[in-house]
């Protein structure tokens, strides 16, 4: 099935920093400590799993993205104290900042990830706009990017992460993405 947003398989990534690496004790960095943490978080992402896709199909946005994200921001719930991280400001699985969105539905519910997955594609669109010449993936790769430091950090395709969390939140989030496609999402 394709998405409008790009294939997430076909985003160059180098996935996950040292520091990254380090939330899990990992020895490993780039793809494959991407790809670990991904794997610790998949029994807890399965039983997501139907809402992630519903809300993939209901918005043209690869599921499995949507698990990367999820992954990244909450370790599927596992890093939440009663739905909220980032010292309080963060809410749910894809960890909506209460001071820039209004908060809607349960942590880990349906109108939850609907709204995660739409500032992403405001995300998506904000870079389409500002660089309209890169292809789809690039787009894509930029909006996971300001998802989580704001389309105003993204200023080059190769420097996209500098000014993200652990200066690596696209490269970790895609490469995350990209094994959970392969495991169905």
């Amino acid at each position: 099935m394709g998405f409008c947003f790009g294939d997430i398989t076909k985003v160059d990534t180098s996935g996950a920093s040292v520091n990254t690496a380090r939330q899990d004790k990992l020895t490993v960095q780039g793809v494959e400590a991407s790809h670990k943490l991904a794997e610790h978080d998949l029994m807890r992402l399965n039983h997501y799993k139907e809402l992630i896709t519903q809300v993939g199909l209901k918005h043209n946005l690869d599921p499995a993205i949507i698990a990367g994200i999820i992954s990244r921001e909450s370790r599927a719930g596992a890093a939440l104290d009663h739905g909220w991280g980032d010292h309080g400001n963060g809410f749910g699985l894809m960890q909506v900042d209460k001071r820039y969105h209004q908060i809607v539905g349960a942590w880990d519910s349906e109108e939850h990830l609907s709204q995660g997955s739409a500032i992403l594609i405001g995300f998506i669109g904000q870079i389409k706009a500002k660089f309209p010449s890169w292809p789809k993936e690039h787009q894509l790769k930029g909006g996971i990017s300001a998802y989580n430091a704001g389309a105003k950090n993204v200023r080059t395709y190769e420097q996209m992460d500098v000014g993200t969390t652990g200066n690596d939140y696209a490269n970790d989030v895609t490469a995350r993405a990209q094994w959970f496609k392969g495991q169905g999402f």
